[in-house]
């Protein structure tokens, strides 16, 4: 069992929690992920990105939005109580080195994965330029972490509501455009967003890592589902990744597969957060009665 320290509700449907797992604190680094499972009675298995870690304390920091079932019964849980099942740190760390100028792309809730990403090329002594984006001010997250240790850091809202009106791939590739040109980039956020992140940087020849969040289920390599196609080969992202060449990763394929079930995925997040309200409710009036 790992006990949740502190959790905090970043925008309406983003939730970041502080959970007790010393093992997995002490060994993780970053890009890598966990298994999470919140109930031992047959859960959903769920992968969710260490989006930072504090060794001394024992503690990971885990960030996520409520999409289906599981989500939003984590999203559930309080200061307090525990998640029956943690699984990690699993996949391949980033590889992190002195480059030059590195830039670091995070759409909507990307920015926590990319997070520690940053820290660890900031540490390694590159010049760090920092690009967040979300649809709306509300869903900017992991800002003021970002300004910490950025060099430069540019906020884009599609709808214009903070920073700047643009979608990420505008600075991107205003930046690529400059002199000198960026000598990595690093992106994390929808797969749409990285595709085109990919398709910036690609007539400048510049190194595009990407962090792929396909669909999974044992973290281990065993299931399949979360198979890519990366330079003409299957790749798992589970054990191969989860970051990748983004020129060679065939995005085409890749959504279409992720996007097989979005029907039935949206359904289940609408059901979910009416019952989720529901019981928050519920819970409400138990404890003023």
């Amino acid at each position: 069992m790992n006990k949740i320290i502190r959790k905090v509700r970043l925008s309406d449907e983003v939730y970041k929690i502080v959970v007790e797992a010393p093992l997995i604190a002490a060994e993780r680094r970053p890009g890598q992920f966990v298994i999470v499972q919140r109930d031992t009675d047959f859960g959903e298995r769920i992968p969710l990105t260490i989006a930072d870690a504090d060794p001394r304390a024992g503690t990971i920091t885990m960030v996520f939005q409520t999409v289906g079932k599981s989500t939003h019964n984590l999203a559930l849980l309080e200061e307090g109580d525990s998640i029956a099942n943690l699984l990690g740190p699993l996949g391949r760390p980033t590889k992190i080195e002195k480059v030059g100028t590195v830039v670091c792309v995070g759409g909507g809730i990307g920015a926590a994965p990319l997070y520690p990403i940053a820290q660890g090329m900031k540490k390694a002594g590159n010049r760090l330029v920092v690009i967040i984006g979300a649809r709306n001010r509300g869903l900017v997250i992991m800002e003021e972490e970002m300004r910490a240790i950025a060099d430069e850091l540019i906020v884009v809202t599609d709808d214009g509501s903070y920073g700047r009106k643009a979608l990420v791939t505008e600075p991107l590739k205003e930046l690529c455009d400059g002199d000198p040109r960026p000598d990595m980039v690093v992106a994390i956020g929808p797969p749409i967003m990285m595709k085109f992140c990919v398709e910036t940087t690609r007539p400048f020849g510049i190194h595009t890592v990407v962090s792929l969040n396909t669909i999974m289920i044992d973290g281990t390599g065993m299931c399949g589902g979360c198979r890519v196609t990366v330079g003409g080969k299957t790749k798992f992202v589970c054990v191969d990744g989860p970051e990748f060449d983004g020129h060679q990763v065939d995005f085409s394929n890749m959504l279409a597969r992720m996007g097989a079930y979005k029907e039935h995925e949206n359904e289940a997040h609408d059901r979910c957060h009416i019952d989720m309200q529901v019981k928050k409710l519920e819970k409400e009036r138990g404890e003023k009665a």
